[in-house]
């Protein structure tokens, strides 16, 4: 290891290299500081406007209604149009626009925005179509160009709210709060920044409007929402193009689903992980492994991922198994998938420095020139876990197709998925735990100028780009099994390429109500399959932490527990078989929904729509004047339909307030009820709320340990299935549906094969059900099913809850006889079985006249 001394040479070295390489390569074009002024001259194009501000040129353009596109150069020249995160056909679309011109300024409108660019002082101003202002350029702020960086300033509204950035620690709304993006290992994270994502896309809430905007922008980026000049937010690079894009809702919902439009939609991922995953750094040895899987099923808790963190490699060297610790490694992956456990291994991307030793890795990636370089063109060579360390250059198209492959035995023996992990990348002697700045990458790749690039341009796309080589290795190795891939660092787009986690929390009550504000955030940021390490990485929690982060996490999208060396047990049966019980049930509980939560992981691989919500994306009202909406920061939904309300400070033991947003709302658990709330507005996609709707704080609780208060949306159709111990297990007994009468009622079904791409050939079920209901009537009406999927089930159990007696006839459409029907009294619930229904067909329940 080296010297504080020696890091301190090491950065002042790379620092001086960095400006000097960046000096060769603008210093004859670019001035040391330019502001972008005065418009001195405009030329109006079909998708746009091209504007000179005396040596500097912006082009703005409308790529769809809602979506603008800004790239402003200061020497005249727009550089490279090319990116790593904005997909080619979005970033190359573009539609007609009418140009607007008058003395004090020049643009355009789309059929949503009307785009205006100030002439003295230069200000790019968006407004509706009404003349309300969306965003703006600050007042006395131009942007501005200084060295090889850029600032932009945008004015705040005095009601705003910001979101997004990826996995960042403290406050759950960034108003009046700095960061730094840039990809970094950190651990334990408490309240630190940066670190392991960089993920330049921010969602503005002002009232009930929202838009976002997108810096596309690989370097060490800045983004301050009012810290240092409280009614302006200022945004930046250290280098790069200045190339941003505006996205209008007016719903938070329609920006979350334009950002995913740029950046690309998540695939559906294999049903297997959505499940119950259990982890550790390391279980090791071999028998360990085994006896934990054999725990799993002794105690019937579901579940159907184990983990092999890097203690299962021969010298933490990536992609090979110590044979001492695991001598049967196939026998191993065979026997636990008869166990029905699908295994997921670590392949860090850091490759043992190893000449002439056998290594294969270093060999072939040797030989295929596949390392990064320094700037004297020998490889890079930096110590991680296995010691000295070379890095794969994802950055050529050709380096990514050798990585992918160093899988090949690993599919071979039947490992289901990987964990790309340390891809920051982490360097544990390198300056700030990385690269040098000055190290040398080459893109060759696709859409790019071939080119070398310094490691401050690559840096926080690395993890992206080794996440995207290993799954597209898969696909090509294993390509009727969809890939799961697991990445710890990443940029903007790296939900096309799988899951990702929060990195390494702790034990702690605060990182339990950062892990929910952390996975609502990285789900705005594009990212819907996330989540975070149950009971946290670093340290022992108590017995009820354990518990309630366990209750908790079985409502987030990526449930795995997962704990460090020389941390106390974090397996579910910890702290005695009272707590086991308890977190049992709440995994129980996540297996019967899963045809719900499978159904959001298909609406966010269609719509890039996050699992794991907060509750403003469904209610945007709640940011209304006045609307006196209490816990927005820790309470969440789970799709559309399932409101989760942990309490705000879990060590605490005070009773507290659960806010309801308007509408009908029912417990979970009791399908009991709840007071009535405030009128919901109608639902649409640019969902509005009455100025001063109120959100009256209505129910006070106090929940034992073995409860999380869990309430259903008035208005829901809920599938729930009977218990299974895997996924690969098929249920047995019928579906059931469970009705939630209130406005707007409705619900779907979504269901194949779960791991194959035989979705996209039309083998699936999607069915949508609706229902309406009043005093004394109900009726439910299945849509006709899409796709040839057969579903496990013969019958449906349908329930409805809040009817009021015992007294009800029902009968299906088409049929003369009436279903028997049952009542329970307790949860005021009707049930009724009926066979399954594929086609269009109504269900209608009427309250029977007294006798």
């Amino acid at each position: 290891m080296y010297s504080p001394l020696q890091r301190f040479a090491a950065v002042l070295i790379g620092l001086v290299l960095l400006a000097a390489t960046l000096d060769a390569q603008t210093a004859s074009t670019i001035p040391l500081s330019v502001s972008i002024d005065a418009v001195s001259a405009a030329e109006t194009l079909q998708d746009g406007i091209q504007i000179q501000a005396g040596a500097a040129a912006l082009r703005i353009t409308a790529l769809r209604d809602d979506i603008i596109r800004v790239r402003i150069s200061p020497t005249g020249t727009l550089p490279e149009d090319a990116s790593w995160a904005v997909l080619p056909e979005s970033r190359t679309k573009t539609i007609p626009v009418q140009p607007t011109q008058d003395a004090a300024a020049v643009g355009f409108r789309t059929a949503a925005l009307d785009v205006r660019v100030e002439r003295n002082p230069l200000r790019i101003v968006i407004r509706d179509l009404s003349g309300n202002v969306i965003s703006a350029d600050a007042l006395g702020r131009p942007t501005r160009f200084q060295l090889d960086g850029f600032s932009i300033y945008k004015q705040i509204s005095g009601s705003e709210h910001y979101f997004g950035l990826g996995d960042k620690t403290g406050q759950f709304d960034r108003r009046e709060q700095a960061y730094t993006l840039w990809n970094t290992d950190v651990g334990p994270q408490e309240s630190v920044d940066p670190l392991y994502k960089a993920i330049p896309f921010f969602l503005a809430m002002n009232g009930t409007q929202s838009h976002g905007i997108f810096l596309d922008n690989t370097w060490r980026t800045w983004f301050d929402f009012g810290k240092r000049f409280r009614d302006t937010i200022a945004f930046g690079a250290e280098g790069g193009p200045l190339d941003y894009y505006f996205i209008y809702g007016p719903s938070p919902k329609q920006v979350v689903e334009g950002y995913a439009y740029l950046s690309g939609k998540p695939p559906l991922p294999p049903l297997w992980a959505l499940g119950f995953q259990q982890s550790r750094y390391s279980y090791t040895p071999e028998s360990k492994v085994r006896e934990i899987a054999s725990r799993l099923r002794n105690d019937r808790i579901p579940s159907d991922v184990l983990y092999l963190d890097i203690d299962y490699q021969d010298r933490n060297r990536p992609f090979t198994v110590n044979s001492t610790t695991f001598p049967n490694f196939p026998g191993l992956v065979s026997d636990l998938r008869k166990q029905h456990f699908h295994l997921v291994t670590i392949t860090d991307l850091h490759i043992a420095h190893t000449p002439n030793q056998g290594y294969k890795p270093y060999d072939t990636g040797h030989a295929g020139d596949h390392f990064v370089k320094n700037p004297d063109g020998s490889e890079f060579v930096g110590v991680v876990w296995p010691g000295p360390a070379v890095f794969p250059d994802f950055t050529r198209e050709q380096t990514r197709e050798w990585w992918g492959s160093l899988y090949r035995d690993f599919v071979k023996d039947g490992v289901s998925g990987f964990w790309n992990d340390m891809n920051e990348p982490s360097v544990f002697d390198g300056p700030g735990k990385t690269m040098p700045l000055n190290t040398v990458h080459r893109i060759e790749e696709p859409g790019f100028v071939t080119r070398t690039a310094i490691h401050a341009e690559i840096h926080n796309i690395v993890g992206l780009e080794n996440a995207r080589g290993t799954y597209e290795g898969l696909m090509k190795l294993r390509p009727d099994e969809r890939p799961f891939v697991l990445t710890r660092a990443t940029y903007a787009g790296g939900q096309r390429y799988g899951f990702t986690w929060t990195g390494d929390n702790a034990a702690t009550w605060n990182h339990l109500r950062l892990a929910t504000q952390m996975v609502l955030n990285l789900g705005l940021s594009g990212i819907p399959f996330v989540g975070a390490d149950v009971g946290g990485f670093n340290g022992t929690p108590s017995s009820d932490l354990l518990t309630r982060w366990v209750e908790l996490a079985a409502f987030s999208p990526f449930f795995r527990s997962h704990y460090d060396k020389g941390s106390g047990p974090h397996e579910v049966w910890a702290n005695g078989p009272e707590q086991e019980t308890i977190r049992r049930r709440y995994i129980e509980t996540r297996y019967k929904l899963l045809l719900y939560i499978y159904s959001l992981a298909d609406e966010a691989s269609r719509t890039g729509l996050p699992m794991m919500r907060p509750v403003f994306l469904e209610f945007p009202e709640i940011f209304a004047p006045n609307a006196g909406f209490d816990h927005w920061d820790s309470e969440f939904l789970l799709g559309p339909s399932l409101l989760v309300a942990p309490a705000p400070f879990g060590e605490k033991l005070d009773d507290y307030v659960i806010s309801f947003p308007s509408g009908s709302w029912y417990d979970f658990w009791t399908g009991e009820k709840m007071p009535p709330q405030p009128s919901a507005p109608p639902i649409g996609d640019a969902i509005m709320a009455k100025p001063g709707t109120h959100f009256p704080e209505q129910h006070r609780t106090h929940p034992k340990l073995d409860t999380m208060p869990v309430y259903v949306r008035g208005g829901t159709v809920l599938p729930m299935q009977p218990l299974i111990q895997s996924t690969d297990e098929t249920p047995g007994g019928p579906l059931e549906l469970r009705v939630y009468p209130g406005d707007h009622c409705s619900g779907s079904l979504y269901l194949d094969d779960g791991h194959t791409f035989a979705y996209q050939q039309g083998k699936y079920l999607r069915q949508g059900i609706t229902c309406e209901a009043d005093a004394k009537s109900l009726r439910l009406k299945f849509h006709a099913r899409e796709g040839s999927y057969t579903p496990w089930w013969k019958f449906m159990e349908v329930v409805v809850y809040d009817w009021p007696s015992a007294r009800a006839e029902a009968k299906v459409s088409g049929s003369a006889y009436p279903l028997k029907t049952t009542y329970d009294p307790k949860q005021h619930a009707l049930h009724m079985t009926l066979a399954d229904q594929s086609a269009e067909t109504e269900l209608s329940i009427r309250g029977r006249s007294n006798p």
